[in-house]
């Protein structure tokens, strides 16, 4: 798989498959995409490299990194040290975003009251997808 940002400056390419799929709904990642929930998709390092230009790193919290195109703005990764050999890419950067479907939803705590869901997929609090706790009934 293949991605870039909107100016093509800075580009990827993923060696499938990702580890995962979910949308995210914390207000760091809402501010970051200007978007009221944003998806993205996990890769192991090491099955992932940038081949154009490597985007600029912001510090937005403790322990995470978020990544953009410095020429066009576009939001392209972020990293946080908790999952600190995963990089964590925006599907909607990727050339086919259509290749991939989120599976879960995460931080669902934080979503904002007006976005009506429907799409049948599980719901978690906070943004680790690898210690799921659904949220009670």
């Amino acid at each position: 798989m293949r991605g870039h940002c909107l100016c093509g400056k800075c580009s990827f390419e993923v060696d499938t498959p990702v580890l995962s799929c979910v949308s995210c709904h914390c207000e760091s990642c809402r501010r970051q995409c200007a978007a009221p929930m944003t998806t993205y998709f996990g890769i192991r390092d090491g099955n992932w490299r940038w081949t154009g230009e490597a985007p600029k790193l912001f510090a937005s919290s403790p322990g995470v990194e978020r990544s953009f195109c410095p020429h066009c703005g576009t939001p392209m990764s972020f990293r946080s040290q908790a999952m600190s050999d995963v990089m964590h890419l925006y599907v909607s950067v990727l050339e086919n975003p259509e290749e991939l479907q989120p599976t879960l939803h995460v931080a669902y705590e934080e979503k904002l009251p007006w976005v009506q869901l429907n799409d049948g997929l599980p719901s978690c609090f906070g943004p680790d997808y690898t210690k799921v706790q659904p949220l009670p009934d």
